[in-house]
């Protein structure tokens, strides 16, 4: 059997062979379909993926294994931070994957004890990532006690191309109010913990005054209550044939939030995507929304400093 050549030959007939067999299977990779993901306009004009890929608690080493296997199943949104000690292998799998840097938007945050030095913590950011620039740089918590929050801000304001958008994470409205009040550019997106259980109704009206997007860290709970147990997500879960998490991502995505459950398992991340297919109805939507009860699994924003 003859080999056909790539017309580039550089080399010897096996390093031929060899770059065909590479650009075949880069070529395989690339043709991999993603989900028809809605996106959000931001208020600096960008689009992000509605429904995104989380990689918060997954071990560095098998980062990026689960991150190809979540590229694989169709997600082109992923989300990371310093703090979670993984970019290295989330830089790797995109790398690897054959999928034009154009054709995805990741997400990395700066931890508090980077404020004071904001340029040189982004900078390490793009380095383990091996990119030359992220879609969505966040401030990861704002750290009340240490009062820099806002200079950590101003530096992000300078990035220009280099952080496509800028955002924060686990802002109040009384931070988001000083914020906005003492710089320029209002954040592109507030995220923060948000479920069923823990609605944060304070904070989702304040970031919708300010035309800020919400995203939801913890969307289903972080396993802290028992979704079989709550009825009205039972109930729409056999009305829809669906999962109970199927259900409550379909809620996030119907009010407009930005998801990104976070799964290590290559089923339900293709599970987690299959939910563009049914529509909670609005009867459903306010029989979730009762459930709100202030359960809040994760900390509260004054409480990292």
């Amino acid at each position: 059997m003859s080999i056909v050549g790539t017309g580039n030959f550089f080399g010897s007939p096996e390093e031929e062979r060899d770059r065909l067999v590479q650009a075949l299977q880069g070529g395989k990779r690339q043709t991999t379909k993603p989900a028809e993901i809605p996106t959000v306009r931001l208020n600096d004009g960008n689009k992000i993926p509605q429904l995104g890929f989380g990689v918060f608690k997954v071990d560095p080493a098998e980062t990026e294994r689960v991150v190809s296997e979540a590229l694989e199943a169709g997600y082109r949104h992923i989300d990371t931070a310093a703090f979670y000690n993984n970019e290295e292998g989330v830089g790797r799998a995109i790398a690897a994957s054959g999928i034009p840097r154009e054709e995805l938007f990741v997400t990395t945050k700066l931890w508090p004890t980077r404020f004071d030095d904001a340029e040189a913590g982004f900078n390490e950011s793009l380095e383990k990532l091996g990119m030359e620039y992220v879609d969505l740089f966040l401030l990861h918590w704002p750290a009340p006690r240490n009062n820099n929050f806002v200079q950590a801000w101003k530096v992000l304001e300078q990035l220009g191309e280099r952080a496509r958008s800028i955002g924060v994470c686990n802002f109040l409205p009384e931070h988001l109010r000083q914020l906005i009040d003492e710089t320029t550019i209002v954040p592109a997106v507030n995220q923060f913990e948000l479920h069923p259980a823990l609605q944060q109704r304070d904070i989702q009206e304040a970031s919708k005054a300010a035309g800020i997007a919400i995203e939801s860290w913890g969307p289903l709970g972080q396993g802290k209550y028992d979704l079989s147990k709550e009825a009205p997500i039972a109930a729409a879960a056999r009305s829809h044939g669906k999962t109970l998490a199927q259900v409550v991502i379909r809620w996030h995505l119907q009010h407009g939030f930005i998801v990104f459950p976070k799964t290590v398992n290559p089923e339900r991340m293709r599970e987690n995507l299959d939910v563009l297919d049914f529509e909670l109805t609005a009867e459903e939507m306010v029989a979730i929304d009762n459930l709100e009860r202030g359960a809040r699994g994760g900390s509260h924003p004054n409480d990292i400093n």
